[in-house]
C-alpha cells in the first residue's frame, strides 16, 4: 500500500511538474474588437479603414500554401486584393462560425513587444456575381495585433477547393454527350411499358439487385430496396387501372464525363382510373434512371404530385 501510495505521490508530483502557464486567454480585449473593425471594414470594401489598420510591414499568409519559401502579401498588395471580394460578391459577409466566438492569446514568453494573437472561428458568404458559383466556407484566422492596436499579420486557413469551381466557371467546357437514341433509353421504356401493362416482375428486370428508389414525395434519406418497391407499386396497381402511359416529347440519355454518370430522364403522363370510385386522373411524371455500366438501372427517382392521386 506503502508503494502504491509513494507512486501515486510521484505521479501528482510530475503532472504538477510537466505543466507550465505561458499566458492569458481572453473572451473580451482590444484587440478583438480590433478583429471586428477589420472584418467589417473588409465585408463592406472599406480599403480606407481597412488600411488604417494594418502595420506598414503588414503580412498575409496563407496557412494550407506548399510553399515553404512564402514571404506573404504586403499591406499594398493585400489592402487593393481584398475590395474584389466585396466587389465581385453578393451578399457577402463573414460571421462568426455558429458556436464559435474569437479568443484572444497573450503569449508571456517569447512576445518583448507585447503582441496578441487573436483566434477566429468564421463563416464565409457570398455568391459570385459573374459565374453565380455559391461560396459557404468555413474559415480560420490566426491574426497578430500590435500593442498599438494596429494588425500585423494575418493567417488565412480556408478551403480552397471553392476557388477551383469558381476558377472553372469563366470558360465553357462539355462533360460528355446527351443520346435522344440509346440502348438505355430503351431500357427505360422497356420498364415503364411492362409496369403499364401490370408485369412487375418483367419491369423490375431491369434494375440491378441491389438498385435504390427514391420518390420526390417521401423522404429522400430513405430510399426503397428492390423488394420493398415491388409491393409498393403491386399496391398500386391494385388500387389503380393504368389505362396507357404516354411518353412526353422524347427521353434523354446523358453520359458525363465527370464522374463516369450514365442518366436516362424521361416524362410520361400516367392516364389512370381509381377504381375506388371510377374517377380518371392523368398523373405527370419525371423519372431519372442511372445505369451501370452494364445496362442495369441502379438508382431511380420519381417526381409527381401524390396529391393527384387523392383528390
Amino acid at each position: 500500500m506503502k508503494k502504491i501510495l509513494l507512486v501515486f505521490a510521484l505521479m501528482t508530483t510530475f503532472i504538477t511538474i510537466a505543466q507550465k502557464k505561458n499566458g492569458t486567454i481572453y473572451i473580451e480585449h482590444p484587440a478583438i474588437d480590433v478583429v471586428n473593425s477589420f472584418t467589417q471594414a473588409f465585408v463592406k470594401g472599406d480599403t480606407v479603414k481597412l488600411a488604417s489598420l494594418l502595420t506598414d510591414d503588414f503580412k498575409n499568409y496563407n496557412g494550407v500554401s506548399t510553399n515553404p519559401s512564402d514571404k506573404g502579401t504586403d499591406k499594398a498588395k493585400y489592402v487593393k486584393n481584398s475590395y474584389r471580394w466585396f466587389d465581385e460578391l453578393d451578399y457577402f459577409s463573414i460571421s462568426d462560425f455558429p458556436g464559435a466566438y474569437p479568443d484572444a492569446v497573450e503569449y508571456k514568453e517569447d512576445n518583448k513587444d507585447g503582441e496578441i494573437w487573436v483566434q477566429t472561428w468564421d463563416l464565409l458568404k457570398g455568391v459570385h456575381k459573374e459565374t453565380g458559383v455559391k461560396f459557404t466556407s468555413p474559415i480560420h484566422r490566426l491574426i497578430v495585433v500590435t500593442k498599438d492596436n494596429k494588425i500585423k499579420t494575418i493567417i488565412n486557413y480556408n478551403n480552397e477547393g471553392i476557388f477551383n469551381e469558381l476558377r472553372q466557371s469563366f470558360s465553357d467546357r462539355t462533360n460528355g454527350t446527351i443520346y435522344n437514341h440509346h440502348e438505355n433509353i430503351n431500357t427505360v421504356r422497356k420498364a415503364v411499358y411492362a409496369f403499364e401493362n401490370a408485369d412487375l416482375e418483367k419491369a423490375l428486370s431491369f434494375y440491378s439487385d441491389d438498385a435504390y428508389f427514391l420518390n420526390i414525395n417521401d423522404d429522400l434519406d430513405k430510399p426503397e430496396t428492390k423488394d420493398d418497391v415491388k409491393k409498393i407499386r403491386q399496391e398500386f396497381l391494385d388500387a389503380f387501372e393504368i389505362t396507357s402511359i404516354d411518353m412526353i416529347g422524347y427521353p434523354d440519355y446523358l453520359e458525363y464525363e465527370m464522374a463516369n454518370g450514365r442518366v436516362v430522364m424521361s416524362w410520361w403522363d400516367f392516364h389512370l382510373v381509381r377504381k375506388s370510385d371510377k374517377k380518371k386522373i392523368t398523373l405527370p411524371m419525371h423519372i431519372s434512371d442511372d445505369f451501370d455500366e452494364d445496362g442495369k438501372i441502379i438508382s431511380e427517382i420519381l417526381y409527381f404530385n401524390r396529391a393527384a392521386l387523392e383528390k
